[in-house]
């Protein structure tokens, strides 16, 4: 994982309510076990015909969606099942951030242990986004701030843990491995049974 202190990118703009993990990435995509090649599959039902042609009307078809490392969803995006493939799926396209009112907590729990930063944000802030796609914004994780091209900066919620983790770049992993020294030398203290 590559630490994380900002993400200053232009946003693409999904308002559908209800987004949930199978229209992210679809359940026949959930076949392999690493990150590398799901961006292709994301929205998959969505993204292409029946015939697998992308379908130039839909918002990552399209050129002004190209390089965008911010999603703006509609409210409760990530609902449904639990699945990693949804934030990898989202990472491997190039998402680094996903914006909304509402983030399903298994989701937002998925996202933050790989490294995808969601960022809940008030009504008001919303509907900005909604309304000015491509909109340049910028997450600061250091400060837990979306600062908006307005001059407006929000702040947002997210646990210290999984802060500390993307920031830093360690999974839940890479931090018990860095504390190795500490948990020998508390294992040599303890009393042997």
């Amino acid at each position: 994982m590559q630490p994380i202190k900002q993400i200053r990118s232009r946003t693409v703009v999904m308002p559908a309510a209800n987004i949930d993990t199978d229209q992210i990435i679809p359940g026949r995509f959930l076949t392999t076990v690493t990150k590398e090649g799901l961006g292709r599959q994301l929205f998959a039902d969505w993204r292409y015909d029946t015939a697998g042609n992308p379908k130039p009307d839909f918002i990552l078809n399209r050129p002004e969606a190209q390089g965008c490392e911010i999603l703006v969803a509609g409210r409760n995006i990530g609902c449904g099942s639990s699945r990693e493939h949804a934030p990898w799926a989202l990472q491997d396209y190039g998402f680094k951030a996903v914006i909304s009112t509402e983030i399903a907590d298994i989701f937002r729990n998925n996202s933050l242990k790989n490294g995808l930063v969601p960022v809940i944000v008030d009504d008001a802030t919303h509907a900005w986004l909604l309304a000015n796609p491509g909109a340049e914004v910028e997450v600061d994780l250091e400060t837990s701030t979306l600062n908006l091209p307005n001059g407006s900066k929000v702040k947002f919620p997210i646990e210290p843990f999984p802060r500390y983790c993307i920031l830093n770049g360690v999974d839940e992993l890479g931090f018990i491995q860095s504390k190795e020294a500490q948990i020998a030398a508390y294992e040599a203290r303890r009393p042997r049974a």
